[in-house]
C-alpha cells in the first residue's frame, strides 16, 4: 500500500493532491524550483526538495532530478498532476525501473493516445465516431492544399503531439494554407519536439464536451459523465460547468458509453478524460483523449461526490473500482472559472507580480483550489493561472447566482487579474440561458468588452486603493517600538460601495 506520495508538479494542483493525500493519512514530498521555494504546496507538505533553477526545463521536466528526489525521501509513488511529466511515457518507464508507481496510465497506453493520429486510429478501430479527416501525417504543402479541397473548407490543421491549443490553425479558404501550415509546424516543433500535423474538418458551431473515465487494473471502465468546456479563447478553456446544459440524458448515456469503449480499447488504468466535438445537431466526434487529471476536475467532484485523487491512488494500489456506473448521477450544478494574473485589456498579457492584498470568497457551495497568499510573488516562468473558483448550487441558475455573488467579493490587489472578465461573462445572455458553443467568445465580445462595466469598476477599484492606503497609514501611526501590540487599526469595514456610489 501506498504510504509516501511524492507530487511531481506545483501550484494549486500540487496542493490539491496533498490534502487528498493528508485525508488518507499518506504522508508527501514536494519538489520545487527555485522560484517556488515560498510557495505554499512547498510549505503544506510534510517533505521538499529543490531539483533546480527556476527554468521547466531544468526542474519540473527535469526526469532524473525527480526520480533522484524520490528515491531520497523514500516515497512509495509519484502523482504526476497536469502539465509538466503528467503525459510522459519516458518518466513512467523510469518510475517502473526505480520501483517507484506511477500514479496514473502505463506507458503504453500514453503512447497510444497521445499520439493524435494513433489516437484516430485507435478509435476508429473501437467504433468510436471521429472528425472526418487524415489518418496519416502530412509534410507536404502540395498535399495540404489537395487535402483541403477534399475534405472541404473549413478544416482545422492540427499537431499530431499537441494539447492546450498548441500547434493548431483554422483555414477557411485556400489562400490560407500557406502560413497555416508553415506556423502550425514551427508551434508544434517549438512546444513538443515534433511538426507532425494532421487535418480535421472543421465542425463549425461545435460544444467541447469531455467525459471523466475511471478504469482500474482489472479491466474495469467507467464513466463519471460530462463537463462542457465551450467557453474557451484561443483554444484554452475559460469558464467549465458540469452537466452540459446543452447535453439530453439520451445522448450522455450514448457518449459515456463511446467514452468508456474507447477507454478499454487502450486498456486504460486510473482517471483520463475523452473530448468530444457536439455539433448543433447532437453530433459527436472524438477530438482526444487526456491521459492525467484534467484542470476542471473538481466540477466533477461536486457533482458526484467522489474525490478523484483518492480514486487514482486507490486504483495505483491495485484495488478494484469503488463504483459501477448504475451508481453514478450527477447531483445540482457546479461551475469553474479559472483565476489568472494576466491582463484582459492588453491581450491578456500575463501579469505577474506580488499580490498585496487578498479577499478569498467564502460560504455555503464554495470552493477554492489556489496556491496564493498574500505577499506572494506570482513567478513569470509558469503558467500565470493564480487558481480555480468552484461553486456548486441545487442547479444551474443558483450556480450561476452563486459565482457572480463569488467572483464580486474575490479580491487581489497588486496585479492584474481576469476577474472582472468571469464577472462580465456570467451576465451574458448567451451564457445565462446555456446557449453558447466554442465561438462564445467571438459572438459576445462587445459584451465581455471592459468599457461596458468600466464605471462601476473604476469605482471599485478606487475603493480598494483607498482603503490599502489607509491600511498603511494606520500601520505607520500605530507601530511604536513601546508598545506591546503593534498591530495596525483597520479601517477596511469603514469603506464600500453602496448604490454605485463610493462612501467613506
Amino acid at each position: 500500500m501506498i504510504k509516501k506520495v511524492l507530487v511531481a508538479n506545483r501550484g494549486e494542483i500540487a496542493l490539491r493532491i496533498m490534502r487528498s493525500c493528508r485525508e488518507m493519512e499518506i504522508l508527501t514530498v514536494a519538489v520545487f524550483s527555485e522560484a517556488d521555494r515560498t510557495s505554499k504546496h512547498v510549505l503544506y507538505a510534510d517533505e521538499a526538495s529543490c531539483i533546480g533553477p527556476a527554468s521547466s526545463i531544468e526542474s519540473y521536466l527535469n526526469i532524473e532530478a525527480v526520480i533522484r528526489a524520490a528515491k531520497k525521501h523514500g516515497a512509495d509513488a509519484i502523482h504526476p498532476g497536469y502539465g509538466f511529466l503528467s503525459e510522459n511515457d519516458e518518466f513512467v518507464r523510469r518510475c517502473e525501473k526505480e520501483g517507484i508507481i506511477f500514479i496514473g496510465p502505463t506507458a503504453e497506453t500514453m503512447i497510444a493516445m497521445g499520439d493524435k493520429i494513433m489516437a484516430r486510429k485507435q478509435m476508429i478501430s473501437a467504433g468510436v465516431p471521429v472528425v472526418p479527416g487524415t489518418q496519416d501525417s502530412i509534410s507536404d504543402l502540395a498535399e495540404v492544399h489537395r487535402l483541403c479541397k477534399e475534405i472541404g473548407f473549413p478544416v482545422m490543421l492540427k499537431a499530431s503531439m499537441g494539447g492546450g491549443g498548441k500547434g493548431m490553425r483554422l483555414i477557411n479558404n485556400e489562400s490560407e494554407v500557406d502560413e497555416a501550415f508553415e506556423t502550425a509546424r514551427s508551434e508544434a516543433f517549438s512546444s513538443f519536439g515534433d511538426d507532425t500535423v494532421y487535418l480535421e474538418k472543421f465542425v463549425e458551431g461545435p460544444h467541447h464536451i469531455e467525459f471523466q473515465i475511471l478504469g482500474d487494473k482489472h479491466g474495469n471502465v467507467i464513466h463519471l459523465c460530462e463537463r462542457e468546456c465551450s467557453i474557451q479563447r484561443r483554444n484554452q478553456k475559460i469558464v467549465e460547468e458540469s452537466p452540459s446544459p446543452f447535453i439530453t440524458p439520451e445522448l450522455r448515456r450514448e457518449m459515456g458509453e463511446k467514452a468508456v469503449a474507447a477507454a478499454k480499447s487502450v486498456n486504460y488504468i486510473g482517471a483520463g478524460t475523452i473530448e468530444f466535438l457536439v455539433d448543433k445537431n447532437r453530433n459527436f466526434y472524438f477530438l482526444e483523449m487526456n491521459t492525467r487529471l484534467q484542470v476542471e476536475h473538481p466540477i466533477t467532484e461536486e457533482v458526484l461526490g467522489i474525490d478523484l485523487v483518492k480514486e487514482q491512488i486507490h486504483v495505483a494500489n491495485g484495488e478494484p473500482l469503488r463504483f459501477k456506473q448504475s451508481e453514478i448521477s450527477q447531483r445540482g450544478h457546479a461551475i469553474e472559472c479559472r483565476i489568472c494574473a494576466e491582463d484582459t485589456e492588453n491581450n491578456f498579457m500575463p501579469s505577474p507580480g506580488v499580490i498585496r492584498q487578498l479577499i478569498e470568497p467564502t460560504g455555503i457551495g464554495v470552493r477554492m483550489d489556489s496556491n496564493v497568499y498574500e505577499g506572494y510573488e506570482i513567478p513569470i516562468y509558469y503558467d500565470p493561472m493564480i487558481g480555480k473558483l468552484i461553486v456548486w448550487a441545487t442547479n444551474r441558475k443558483y450556480a450561476i447566482e452563486r459565482m457572480r455573488r463569488v467572483l464580486y467579493e474575490y479580491k487581489i490587489a497588486g496585479l492584474k487579474t481576469n476577474i472582472s472578465y468571469l464577472r462580465r461573462i456570467m451576465d451574458v445572455p448567451d451564457f445565462v440561458n446555456g446557449d453558447y458553443t466554442t465561438a462564445f467568445i467571438a459572438n459576445n465580445n462587445k459584451l465581455l468588452n471592459p468599457e461596458v462595466n468600466k464605471d462601476n469598476e473604476e469605482i471599485e477599484n478606487i475603493a480598494l486603493i483607498a482603503s490599502y492606503i489607509d491600511y498603511l497609514v494606520n500601520l505607520e501611526e500605530n507601530t511604536n517600538e513601546n508598545s506591546q501590540d503593534n498591530r495596525p487599526i483597520s479601517r477596511w469595514r469603514e469603506f464600500g460601495l453602496q448604490k454605485g456610489v463610493l462612501r467613506i
